[in-house]
């Protein structure tokens, strides 16, 4: 999964109409705003300190042009680091931002300021591992060649032991995820946040784990597709445990807040009235404007299972939308 995303996003745009997916930042520049907005409120309260806006696989870079214009109107201007590996996103967000600094993981970020993280659909995309209930008992899930065709199979050495009581006897066929990587990168920037201060916010669909059951997908021209075929040609995700990571989090010294639904959280921080806004100032795009606010909240869409969870440092206040 991490050798075949690696190949994917170097040599591709995958988003919008004529790529793979659409994130919430390109349906609707509300979700940017708003999100700027957030952090500016935490900013505000925590003192108006100097601090640096980092986003994790930030896209195009539209999530932080959108939020960065939000945060400028009330007086918050931080210098802005993405991490990104691909080449040509980050030649679009060069367009979009020109003035940020870039790395390939955060040990390239400065240590001398308070850090605003954003990771919007950033955690899905991290390897996972899945362990496989068979007859035999649990075993890891492998990839075998067969020719030229990638198959998945159990292996051959038993992790009964590392399996959470309550799922040791599931069923034949059961499947249960963990991401090292995720909880690797999750650690990295918690202790970060602890040492500098700061606050970050992780939006992405998934669960409140652990759970059962099978979530690895691939995605090719906005239809699902096998996820063993043409590896590197698709895009690979798996739903994100929160729980996990807020725990991660939580052992380096971070308030975890959350997981609230997407939906919930951009009621609570005002979408409703900055659609009407929008519509009043753009008449002849308010029907869009209301198409756009409903795929980002309403159940049925993204509101439901898009979530988010909010990590402050030690001292910094409590954020809004997690009440």
């Amino acid at each position: 999964m991490g050798a075949a995303n690696a190949h994917y996003y170097a040599t591709r745009d995958p988003l919008g109409a004529r790529g793979d997916f659409t994130t919430a930042p390109e349906v609707s520049q509300m979700f940017g705003e708003l999100i700027g907005l957030w952090l500016a409120d935490l900013w505000d309260r925590a003192g108006r300190p100097k601090v640096r806006y980092v986003e994790l696989g930030p896209g195009r870079g539209t999530l932080a042009a959108d939020a960065l214009r939000a945060m400028a109107r009330v007086g918050l201007e931080p210098p802005v680091h993405f991490v990104e590996t691909s080449p040509l996103l980050r030649d679009a967000q060069k367009e979009r931002v020109p003035h940020a600094e870039w790395s390939l993981e955060l040990l390239g970020i400065e240590d001398d300021l308070p850090l605003l993280v954003v990771a919007n659909e950033f955690f899905d995309a991290l390897p996972i591992r899945q362990l496989l209930r068979t007859a035999e008992g649990w075993r890891e899930r492998l990839v075998a060649c067969q020719d030229t065709m990638f198959l998945p199979i159990a292996g051959q050495s038993s992790f009964d032991a590392i399996i959470p009581y309550p799922f040791r006897e599931a069923e034949p066929g059961a499947i249960l995820e963990t991401s090292p990587a995720s909880v690797a990168v999750m650690r990295a920037l918690a202790g970060r946040l602890t040492a500098q201060g700061g606050a970050a916010l992780i939006v992405d669909y998934g669960y409140e784990g652990p759970a059962i059951g099978d979530t690895l997908q691939a995605v090719r021209g906005h239809e699902y597709v096998n996820p063993f075929e043409g590896p590197g040609e698709a895009d690979l995700t798996a739903h994100v445990d929160f729980a996990t990571l807020r725990e991660a989090a939580e052992a380096e010294g971070l308030a975890g807040w959350g997981p609230v639904s997407q939906g919930a959280l951009l009621t609570a921080l005002g979408i409703d009235a900055r659609a009407e806004t929008l519509a009043r100032a753009h008449p002849e795009r308010a029907e869009g404007i209301a198409v756009d606010r409903a795929r980002l909240v309403e159940e049925e869409m993204m509101g439901s299972l898009f979530k988010a969870i909010a990590l402050t440092a030690p001292g910094w206040p409590e954020p809004e939308g997690f009440q």
